[in-house]
């Protein structure tokens, strides 16, 4: 089967054809640290992070470069209150970073920083001036701006007509020579932080936003790479003026453009300038655990919009819950297993356009089957839905039993410890029922239950297992 994959650039799913077979390079553009992330910035990551499982589960070798913008108006607006710029981007990415890892997101083959890539930029800025696509502002201030009306094909990746956009009504950049014109270098400002700018053939000054991204896929992936990726408020003017400028100067670039849809809280998406964000901290305050949250993120298709509520959170963490509770009853029976293949009907979804939905859908099938086999107590049926659902879960970066969920201690490492604490609690319940005392015995069932153990009363004596709450 062929992995296939909606291009925005074509507006089709298209099957997806690697420029160099088994090897597959993706530039995705990340965060521009001028604050710390929300759970919207999240999606992305856990999107990307599933496209490349799911590439390195069909046994292709990924290059995976996602970038840090650590300089821009942004973060020089706040860096204007005192603070270095540098310092305010720095302690943004290790945030970041640290919610990366929270989310078993694999790190990236490279993490570049724009600032770390202005010799890359300067000469991509220089071959495009040699062109004729770019020109140095006739005032002398040091900017150098892309002449969009040059590139005949400007916006064609967003379905943008040129002629249709109007000039801004303050007048815009007087340097510019059309008003659709963008910035690749910007000269030095006198009230911006001296330490933001860098020596260039046209003055000090710092990059635009757009080059930055053309010039570090160029460095790591080559003048034609595979998959750009983005979210969909990205497409224009970033994306757009990306192809632009890499188009022009030569370079294949992109073969395809997959772009995910945003989370939105009410009627917008989730904004740090809006003031409607949520990040991890305010997640994990609700009880929501890490594990729980990616789940919520990756499991909707990556096209389809998530409109964030606290409600639809917790049915994903309860959702989750039953799923996990699944596995570690088949641990404890037939042992953890070696999760390999993955059942055809979930090959097939995830390689039409990653459709998520359709894929869980074939987990809780195989968890319906794997629960009929617990009751009959067939160790090969359990066994086979066992290694068949982690397999699953292991493209889509939620194994229950993964490391990066357990601390690197496994359910059997556990069990022991969980096991004699929910017994004492249990006798404490037994005694409780034996005195007839109904209060104190429901009590201490609900505190466990609150804690996510499900108590079932059997002929046998009750039985505890990982349920809701």
């Amino acid at each position: 089967m062929t992995l296939r994959l909606y291009d925005t650039a074509t507006r089709s799913v298209r099957d997806f054809v690697p420029k160099t077979p088994g090897q597959v390079g993706i530039y995705l553009c990340g965060l521009t640290v001028q604050s710390t992330p929300h759970i919207g910035h999240l999606r992305s990551a856990v999107n990307y992070d599933v496209l490349r499982r799911w590439l390195l589960h069909t046994n292709h070798e990924v290059t995976f470069i996602r970038n840090i913008t650590d300089v821009d108006d942004k973060i020089l607006d706040k860096a204007s209150a005192g603070r270095p710029f540098w310092a305010i981007a720095h302690a943004n990415r290790l945030v970041l970073d640290a919610n990366y890892r929270d989310l078993n997101v694999i790190p990236p083959t490279y993490e570049p920083l724009a600032t770390g890539h202005i010799p890359e930029m300067h000469e991509l800025i220089a071959a495009l001036i040699a062109l004729g696509h770019a020109y140095p502002a006739a005032g002398g201030n040091g900017d150098v701006y892309f002449d969009v009306p040059s590139y005949r094909e400007y916006g064609a990746l967003s379905g943008q007509n040129p002629d249709d956009m109007r000039p801004p009504t303050d007048g815009g950049e007087p340097d510019k020579r059309d008003y659709r014109d963008f910035a690749l270098w910007k000269g030095a400002k006198s009230d911006e932080p001296a330490d933001a700018t860098w020596p260039s053939p046209w003055g000090r000054g710092r990059p635009g936003w757009h080059i930055e991204c053309s010039a570090m896929a160029r460095r790591y992936l080559g003048d034609e790479f595979d998959i750009h990726g983005g979210g969909l408020d990205l497409t224009f003017p970033h994306h757009e003026n990306e192809i632009a400028q890499s188009r022009s100067a030569g370079l294949p670039f992109a073969r395809y453009w997959v772009h995910h849809a945003l989370l939105n809280l009410g009627e917008a998406k989730m904004s740090k300038s809006l003031g409607n964000v949520i990040d991890v901290a305010a997640v994990q305050a609700m009880g929501i655990r890490l594990v729980e949250l990616r789940y919520y993120l990756g499991t909707p298709h990556y096209r389809s919009r998530i409109d964030y509520s606290d409600d639809a959170l917790r049915e994903a963490a309860v959702a989750y819950r039953r799923i996990e509770g699944f596995v570690q009853r088949a641990a404890e029976i037939v042992g953890p297993g070696r999760p390999k293949d993955v059942p055809p009907q979930f090959a097939a979804a995830m390689n039409d356009d990653l459709n998520t939905s359709a894929a869980l859908a074939v987990v809780h099938d195989t968890i319906r089957e794997g629960n009929t086999a617990l009751a009959a107590g067939e160790e090969a049926g359990i066994r086979g839905a066992l290694t068949a659902v982690r397999a699953m879960l292991g493209v889509l970066g939620l194994d229950p039993l993964d490391a990066a969920w357990t601390g690197g201690t496994t359910t059997s490492d556990l069990k022991p410890v969980v096991d004699s604490l929910v017994k004492l609690a249990l006798e404490q319940r037994a005694q409780a029922r034996a005195r007839k005392d109904w209060s104190a015995a429901d009590s201490v069932r609900d505190q466990l239950k609150n804690a996510g153990i499900q108590v079932e009363d059997t002929p046998a004596g009750p039985r505890w297992t990982v349920g809701e709450h």
